[in-house]
């Protein structure tokens, strides 16, 4: 789920900070340290195409998994 979404033009190190298990990680460690949900969206941004966020997505991103 992590390649295809990305711009080959990207760097390593960004390509690494914009997959899904980054953002996922991300979200696990924000869940853990507010004590608050967290939502991995996808943005349909290349260069973002995934983020964390404790706020219930918002369109056009698209909700991919919720740490709860």
């Amino acid at each position: 789920m992590t390649d295809r979404y990305l711009p080959s033009a990207l760097s390593p190190r960004l390509r690494h900070l914009s997959t899904f298990e980054n953002a996922y990680r991300v979200a696990v460690q924000r869940r853990r340290s507010s004590g608050r949900d967290q939502f991995i969206v996808s943005t349909g941004d290349p260069v973002q195409p995934f983020r964390a966020t404790s706020r219930w997505p918002e369109s056009p991103e698209r909700l991919l998994a919720r740490v709860a």
